[in-house]
């Protein structure tokens, strides 16, 4: 195992990449709220009409988002020097949602040497199951550094 995947038991590294979630420009428009432990993520945001298709219900791309977004930062609270990237990700969308908040719970099932594959569930309000997804992720060359965000 090498010294990026390693265990990483490190409070900072996690508030590091919250940090770099929530300043990353496109979640101004989603209003999230992250929680990063090791091989575990929580992300939750409130269902906006902005994120509607025609029939009045959040549009898939949201779900998506959501899925990959807990998977990648489970995986990556792994990874404490390199950005992750994701090389696929599945998603099952199974009911629909236009109110309340969406929760998702992502989580990491295997990590290799340079392969890690996670799985995440997003939740309504009343904790009902609405989407499911898993991903294959790896380490890039990027290093995590002050500029992209990741910083306390």
């Amino acid at each position: 195992m090498t010294e990026s995947t390693a265990k990483v038991v490190n409070a900072e590294h996690y508030t590091k990449l919250e940090h770099m979630y929530m300043t990353a420009p496109i979640n101004a428009f989603y209003s999230p709220r992250i929680w990063i432990s090791h091989g575990e993520t929580v992300i939750t945001i409130p269902v906006k009409p902005e994120f509607f298709h025609a029939a009045d219900a959040v549009h898939g791309s949201v779900y998506f988002k959501l899925l990959d977004d807990a998977a990648f930062f489970s995986v990556n609270s792994l990874i404490e020097d390199y950005f992750a990237l994701t090389a696929s990700f599945t998603t099952y969308l199974l009911r629909p949602i236009s109110e309340g908040t969406m929760k998702a719970n992502g989580k990491v099932v295997y990590a290799g040497a340079r392969s890690f594959i996670a799985e995440s569930v997003v939740v309504d309000g009343e904790g009902k199951e609405i989407a499911r997804g898993s991903g294959n992720f790896v380490i890039s060359k990027i290093k995590l550094t002050a500029d992209m965000g990741y910083r306390v």
